[in-house]
């Protein structure tokens, strides 16, 4: 589980967020003027890496939040079954399973290769090569 922190300010759309123990990709960021006495504040809106969910935070600029470090590796696909498949790293040659990501599900194939983003303990096959 590999993350380090980050002000919300320096953040922009395409980046990565932890929200509520949940690794998510930030979609919008919204950010409202300073009151009289008062700091900017920014709502961010991003999408769960995994099951695509909307989730929405507001926080002032210079707040810290959690940034995951995501691992992206080739691994070959030893067999699928429904949405998980079981796969072996390129690198360390160990077997796991992983899920599918639901825009890549019908081209995974066994014995091709693909990449998998380890996300906060999590292997998600995300492309094919």
């Amino acid at each position: 589980m590999a993350n380090k922190l980050e002000d919300v300010g320096s953040l922009k759309p395409g980046r990565f967020i932890i929200i509520d123990g949940v690794a998510c990709q930030i979609v919008e960021m919204q950010r409202s003027s300073p009151g009289k006495h008062g700091h900017a504040k920014y709502r961010v809106t991003a999408l769960d890496l995994i099951t695509g969910a909307k989730k929405v935070i507001i926080k002032t600029g210079h707040a810290a939040v959690e940034v995951p470090i995501i691992e992206k590796k080739a691994a070959q696909v030893l067999s699928i079954t429904g949405k998980i498949a079981q796969i072996m790293d390129m690198q360390s040659y160990e077997t796991f399973d992983a899920e599918i990501a639901p825009d890549v599900k019908g081209k995974v194939e066994a014995n091709k290769e693909v990449i998998y983003w380890d996300i906060l303990g999590r292997k998600l096959v995300k492309q094919t090569k």
